[in-house]
This record gives structure tokens, sequence and C-alpha cells, in this order.
């Protein structure tokens, strides 16, 4: 199939997505607030004006105004706001795939077009849990040397600065309810750029390979004959426990850690599944993603074992100006996050190592007058 031919086929893939409602958990021990008064996020909304900002080129046939527009307003049916964010993208993404091809072919050796150039590279590079000084200086490299970039929402604006203003951004966020792409459509613009000779870089927040479906990504390009390169992230667990002074294992306290997803694909293990072999009151627990199951969650481990006055914490855009951080026990946390009304992304850590943390509150007192500012 002809490249412009498979990008244009885009439009027209199912998703496989169910979406849900993104319900939040039915107050704090201890919460952590950022200095500024602002709570905007710092990861680029689904919506947002300043991601048209950032990806206006691809709408180029559209009036500021329509654009300014959809911004501010997600309609009631999100699949329909998707299939026709992709229809105003097509001409664009379409017109920079020629452009690509045309380059790379009159760069062929000789310079006679005659086609002998492989592919280009596609990069996948974790940004971290947010704080752009965490990057790598890999990272930093390659982020300002590509040519196309597609991120995730949970890639922070200060992350998203350092690209080349030559450079092409090209947003394909998922959040609850709501993909701006799905995954096999996200693996089909990878391909196509990379086939027509582009430096694609392909940014997560976090790691690629945690929870960022970058071994997904890596698979299927890998058996197109794309050459993949990985440059690690910080994921959110080892960032955000540094941030709050929470050693994730530590001797005669935890002598292991389990990374967790809050859910999970169709067809996977329910998170719910492994909680009695999670229930362990020597290892430290990390839930990414895990705000809407964390009530069910924190039952069945209590259920299987863990005891109810386990230390715990639930982090809100870690590692940021905006960070908020709720302590509890086990047994309240639910109850104390939505009181906080933390949003994703949220980060929860279970286990006794939360109450080595400099913030754990020693006593009811410290519990009474807990909002401290984060350092």
């Amino acid at each position: 199939m002809a490249l412009v031919d498979k990008l244009s086929s885009l439009s027209f893939l199912s998703s496989r997505h169910t979406l849900k409602a993104n319900s939040l958990i039915p107050s704090p021990i201890c919460s952590l607030q950022c200095k500024s008064s602002s709570f905007s996020s710092p990861f680029t909304e689904k919506h947002s004006a300043e991601r048209y900002r950032r990806d206006q080129w691809v709408y180029n046939n559209q009036p500021e105004q329509q654009l300014q527009l959809q911004s501010c307003c997600l309609a009631s049916d999100t699949e329909s706001v998707r299939e026709n964010d992709i229809a105003l993208q097509l001409p664009e993404l379409k017109k920079l795939l020629q452009v690509l091809k045309e380059k790379r072919e009159k760069d062929c050796v000789g310079g006679d077009g005659d086609g002998k150039c492989g592919p280009g590279n596609v990069f996948l590079v974790g940004t971290g849990p947010g704080d752009p000084e965490l990057l790598t200086l890999k990272a930093v490299r390659v982020i300002k040397s590509a040519e196309l970039l597609l991120y995730d929402r949970l890639v922070s604006n200060d992350v998203l600065d350092l690209v080349s203003p030559d450079a092409r951004l090209l947003y394909v966020g998922k959040t609850a309810g709501y993909h701006s792409r799905t995954q096999e459509e996200i693996h089909e613009l990878l391909l196509s750029f990379a086939e027509a000779g582009a430096t694609v870089v392909r940014l997560k927040g976090g790691d690629p390979l945690v929870f960022g479906r970058g071994g997904e990504e890596m698979d299927f390009l890998q058996q197109q004959g794309i050459q993949v390169k990985i440059i690690p992230g910080i994921t959110a667990s080892s960032g955000i426990a540094a941030e709050l002074g929470i050693p994730l294992t530590h001797r005669g306290v935890a002598t292991s850690v389990r990374f967790l997803t809050g859910h999970s694909r169709k067809g996977g293990k329910d998170p719910l599944f492994v909680a009695e072999s999670a229930a362990d009151p020597d290892s430290t627990l990390v839930v990414y993603m895990g705000l809407s199951t964390l009530p069910s969650l924190a039952l069945k481990l209590m259920q299987h074992g863990l005891p109810p006055d386990t230390p715990a914490a639930a982090v809100e855009r870690g590692t940021t100006p905006q960070q908020r951080t709720v302590f509890a026990e086990l047994k309240d946390l639910a109850d104390e996050i939505a009181s906080a009304e933390l949003v994703s992304p949220t980060l929860i850590i279970i286990g006794n190592v939360v109450a080595l943390s400099p913030f754990w509150p020693q006593s009811s007192e410290a519990a009474s007058s807990c909002l401290v500012n984060a350092q």
C-alpha cells in the first residue's frame, strides 16, 4: 500500500477502547500543596488551547476562531470528536509525508532518487514524571534534533519547550474516556513517517517500557523492518518517591517493590485479581493509573492480609510545581483522595516505606494540621 494511502486509512481504523466515565473515588491525614496558587495542569490536556497552538501546522485549513472554539468545548460524543480531529489533520499529514519522502529520495546516494536509502529511525523517549530537569542528556539531544514528534498527554509543557521550532509536533494523547488516536493508528503513523525517512520521536511520560506501551510499538515497528531505539526515562514511581523522600526498598522494611496498573487492556488481568499476591507487608506496591479502582483494590488488599494501617500516599502531578500529595493509612486513603479531589495523573504508593518520608505525619496533632509546602 502506498504511504499516502496508508496514512489516509488511519481515519477508518476502529477503536478497540471502551469509553468509560472517569469516576473519582469515594479526607487527608496530610496533603502537600504546591507553592504556586495556580493549579492549571503542566501537562498537555486533550482539548487545551495550548495543544492546538503547538499543533497548529496540522490544522492549517481551519480558521483560528474555529480552533479556539474546539479547544474549549468537548462534544458529548468523544469518538466523533476523535474522528473529526483526524479528518482535519489528514491533509497536512499527507502533505508532510510527501515532502519527507521527496527529500529522502533526493538525499539518496548519488542524489538521483534511486530509492536506495533505508527508512528513518524511531526513538521511543521517556520524559520522566514531569520535571524537565529529570530528562537524560540523550533524551534532550534527540528531542532537539527530531523532525517529527508524537507526544502523549503526560509529556509536560516544559519538556515540549525543548523541541526545535522547525520540528512538527503531533498530539496522540490518551485520557480516560477519550483517545485522540487508537494504538493501531499510532503504530501506522510511526511506520509511515519512518518509511518516508524521517527521524521520528515518540515522547512518553515516565519510561517508555513501564506502562507506556513502548513494547507494543517497538514490536510492531521491528516486525516492519524499522529500527527502534529506546531512551529510558525516570518512571513516575522513582521520580515521585525521591521527591517525597520515600525509599521504594529499605533494609528491614521492604525487600521488594511491585508496579501495578490500575486498569488493564481488554482481555488482560484485572488489577483486583492480583491483590492476593500483592498483599505483602514486606513489599512496596506502586499503582499507576489507579484512581478509579483504588477503593476496590484497597479492600481486596486488606481482605488478603495487608494491615489496614499500612502507610500510603497518593501524588497528583508529581515533581511539578502543581504537585499535591495525600498521606493516609490504607483503610482511609480512598476517602482522603476523594476529599482532596485529586485528579489524573495520580500515583499511589502503598507500604511501610511511606512512613519513612519526612512528610509522613508522626502524630494525630500533626494530622490535624496537614497543609505544608512542598520543598
